[in-house]
């Protein structure tokens, strides 16, 4: 029994000796238990506890349910997977079927597939510069100079010398510091946010912001706040409320958020006063502009021109180069610790290839006809102010122009009372569209993602106003639009 246990202490002994580290650990029981022999016992019941868990902890056999083939092939053929998206409506299907369908390039006049001709009021093409022989020139140029695409984001060789020439003429055009520009146009202001504003930080936003800004808010994870449509009083309200509530909490960023010509109205935020309470309650404004970029304004410096502020006053100012431009995507203009900060931060430039050099080419000419004939701004102002006054002159009760400035260049026209549900309006509405193409004129409804809006705006179709258009043409397409809803509204006995 002894020569046993000496053999079973010796061969232990041995094995302690030979482990790596057995001595260190040895060392730290021992100072352990002599320093703390509590904490010698709470380890020792710890490790217990582990080993009973692991070596117990295995599933019985009895459990186990064992399905025959039969069995197997039956809950496979039973198994129905969710749909990836919802199923279209008998409305959308017909919606699609019916589309007007372009042969050829789009421009101030389309020509349809039926062959016929029409005047084109529902394409952001604000300056008309679309059809622009110089800018077709120059964009053939940058396809055999540079070929297709660049293949790889700007951080990654993806920075092109036309890239740089275009950030530094949009920084130039509205006289700041710097800009920098994104291959996507809706990615921009959705990215911007997110690169300034963190958890903890506070955003205050129109609640009749679109989707984009509405994505970059979520992205953010910051605490938001909404304010009523245009309502300053409630605006200062909630940056009372904030104030009041943030006291003695640790300070972090704050930024209003709004869009300078609304998509979904077709009015202007009250820039001057949103200028002011930003001032008095220390925040930071991101101004996204893109209805407003190259139409609005004396000489097409949008909604900061229109009300006699300087952009470089914006501390953020964004907008797409799809409307005004005539190209693609978006850029973001401010003081150059702004602008570098997203060369790093921003997600959409960062993460996705650079613009096309063909692009960025077509929108580096399409401003230098915009700087060298400032007026193209100025008329297309005078054309939307042309079409609604003979909308708001229509005399059709039935029908309301949706308020806004005369100048913006978008125009809604909305049912003045609703029907009984949603697709009831659109349907209406898609054929007062049909009508209208059917007597010359393109125009559309206005349509949004539902469930993506914060606040889904009332159905309206849209028409949108062009310097590339006759003052005739403009009273002509507003003309048909007039008697598209009259036929119409008579034939559905709503008149």
């Amino acid at each position: 029994m002894v020569v046993a246990v000496n053999t079973t202490f010796t061969l232990a002994y041995d094995v302690y000796s030979n482990v790596p580290g057995a001595a260190v650990v040895y060392k730290y029981i021992r100072d352990s238990h002599q320093n703390d022999p509590v904490r010698t016992l709470l380890e020792l019941v710890f490790v217990v506890v582990m080993a009973w868990y692991f070596f117990n902890n295995k599933p019985k056999a009895k459990d186990e349910v064992k399905l025959t083939e039969k069995e197997i092939q039956d809950l496979c053929d039973e198994w129905e997977p969710e749909e990836l998206v919802p199923r279209m409506t008998e409305f959308q299907n017909s919606d699609l079927e019916n589309m007007a369908v372009i042969a050829g390039a789009a421009g101030t006049k389309c020509k349809l597939a039926d062959g016929k001709e029409r005047l084109n009021f529902a394409s952001n093409n604000f300056i008309g510069v679309m059809n622009s022989e110089s800018i077709k020139d120059k964009a053939i140029g940058a396809l055999h100079k540079y070929g297709v695409g660049s293949c790889g984001p700007p951080g990654f060789y993806g920075t092109l010398d036309v890239h740089m020439e275009l950030e530094q003429a949009i920084a130039r055009f509205l006289g700041v510091e710097s800009s920098i520009i994104y291959s996507q146009g809706f990615s921009t202001v959705s990215s911007v946010i997110p690169a300034f504003s963190k958890r903890s930080d506070i955003l205050v936003v129109d609640d009749a912001c679109g989707m984009a800004i509405l994505k970059g808010v979520e992205l953010s994870r910051s605490i938001v706040k909404f304010y009523r449509h245009n309502d300053m009083k409630d605006l200062e309200n909630v940056l009372k409320k904030i104030n009041e509530s943030t006291k003695k909490k640790p300070l972090t960023r704050r930024f209003i958020i709004t869009e300078g010509v609304f998509q979904a109205h077709g009015d202007m935020c009250n820039l001057p006063v949103i200028m002011a309470l930003k001032e008095q309650y220390k925040y930071r404004l991101i101004l996204e502009d893109s209805l407003g970029f190259g139409c609005v304004g004396q000489t097409g410096r949008g909604t900061p021109e229109h009300f006699g502020i300087a952009p470089a006053d914006v501390d953020i100012y964004c907008a797409t180069m799809a409307n005004s431009l005539s190209s693609s995507g978006g850029f973001c203009a401010g003081r150059k610790e702004i602008v570098e900060h997203q060369r790093l931060s921003g997600l959409a430039y960062t993460f996705s290839a650079s613009l096309p050099a063909i692009l960025a080419v077509s929108a580096l000419e399409a401003l230098k006809i915009l700087e060298a004939n400032p007026n193209l701004s100025v008329e297309c102002q005078q054309n939307a102010m042309a079409m609604r006054e003979i909308l708001l002159k229509a005399g059709i009760p039935q029908i309301r122009v949706a308020d806004g400035y005369q100048t913006t260049p978008i125009i809604h026209i909305r049912l003045t009372s609703r029907l009984s549900t949603r697709e009831e309006e659109e349907l209406v509405l898609q054929e007062v569209v049909d009508q209208c193409i059917r007597d010359g004129v393109i125009v559309s409804r206005a349509k949004y993602v539902e469930g993506q809006e914060l606040h889904l705006p009332v159905a309206s179709v849209k028409l949108m106003a062009s310097a590339g258009h006759t003052r005739r043409d403009s009273e002509k397409a507003a003309g048909i639009v007039r008697d598209a809803f009259r036929k119409v509204l008579k034939a559905h006995r709503l008149a």
